[in-house]
């Protein structure tokens, strides 16, 4: 049953609408200890609760849109009038659903009026019903995990030989073989993930656990990433090639996307990795090793990993080397390089067991 109607005036519509103006037609208000977003589009007034159903971003902050409310943080869409969630322009968003609570309005006598008591209630979203990396982390029994990440870009239609994959992958195979312990490999370019969008930019609360374009698009492949880091592997062995003194495009990307695990840290005070080794392994075909090796080192420790004594292995033929041919077929025959990765997963392998007593 409905609350007796307890209408209170917001003022005059003309000066609403001239003061609204100045602001794209979004104004928020506090009535009785609640905030509302009052809002104007096509001759018609809407009021809202001024948080997003989202993640409570403010709606204040974002923009009229064909009659709806677009959250300026994740472009979360709602009627003006109604609340009901529309996202029609932002694919993702589309079955989320819900609806932000909603308050009557009317009109008397050139001024506007609010019923506070006869609100409609918020209708919670849904999200990838398949987001079980939400979990809380936990250990489960089992052997020790060896986790690979290549991220050297490839055409999967038209693959060729990356020294840093190569090397990754004759360690695990080495690891499975004699170390009779799980192992995993990832190749980034096998993955579809959208890159990150900066929510963090906007608001720390913005960028979640788990990313918020994982929570919204089931599409999004970066969670077998969160799922193999958080929960899953024991030890963390990354690959990269150097591209211009760097670590691969690759790598960044899935990198900028590991900001929603590193968030919760300064958000939540929540560390998610949590006694998990990291170690790397760098080729290419110019220097800058030491370099790309300290960033991957940093945020890899910002993330909660720890790691071994001689933390990478690397490889290059120097800053005038231009014949990439003989760089592969040194690494390829390389029997060196290929057993200093093995020693290099196994200091991570020694130094987990040691943290976990396993």
């Amino acid at each position: 049953m409905s609350a007796a109607s307890e209408w209170i005036s917001l003022g005059s519509i003309t000066e609403l609408v001239k003061d609204m103006e100045q602001t794209g037609f979004l104004k928020e208000i506090t009535l009785l200890e609640k905030r509302i977003l009052l809002s104007y589009h096509d001759g018609q007034f809407g009021a809202l609760d001024a948080r997003c159903n989202h993640m409570g971003g403010p709606l204040v902050q974002g923009r009229m849109k064909d009659g709806c409310v677009e959250c300026p943080w994740h472009y979360w869409e709602y009627d003006h009038r109604t609340g009901e969630s529309k996202n029609k322009s932002y694919e993702p968003l589309a079955s989320c659903g819900g609806s932000v609570a909603s308050y009557p309005l009317k009109t008397e006598n050139g001024e506007l009026f609010i019923d506070m008591p006869n609100v409609k209630e918020r209708v919670k979203p849904t999200f990838n019903p398949m987001l079980h990396v939400a979990r809380e982390p936990q250990r489960a029994p089992g052997k020790m995990r060896v986790l690979a990440i290549s991220t050297t870009a490839m055409d999967k239609n038209h693959p060729r030989y990356s020294t840093s994959e190569d090397l990754l992958k004759s360690a695990l195979k080495k690891i499975h073989e004699t170390l009779d312990l799980e192992t995993q490999f990832i190749a980034l370019s096998d993955l579809k993930f959208r890159n990150c969008e900066g929510f963090y930019s906007k608001s720390e609360k913005a960028c979640t656990w788990p990313c918020s374009i994982t929570k919204m698009d089931p599409s999004d492949e970066m969670v077998k990433i969160y799922e193999a880091l958080v929960h899953w592997a024991d030890v963390v062995l990354i690959g990269t090639p150097i591209r211009w003194g760097s670590a691969s495009s690759l790598y960044y990307k899935m990198v900028e996307r590991l900001n929603s695990v590193q968030n919760q840290i300064t958000v939540r005070d929540r560390v998610l990795i949590k006694d998990k080794v990291a170690a790397f392994v760098i080729t290419g075909g110019q220097d800058n090793i030491q370099s790309v090796a300290g960033q991957m080192l940093t945020f890899f420790g910002e993330l909660g990993f720890i790691s071994p004594a001689f933390p990478f292995v690397a490889h290059s033929l120097g800053w005038s080397a231009e014949d990439m041919a003989h760089n592969v077929d040194y690494v390829q025959k390389s029997e060196s390089l290929h057993e200093q990765t093995f020693e290099l997963a196994k200091r991570a392998i020694d130094l987990a067991k040691r943290i976990n007593s396993l």
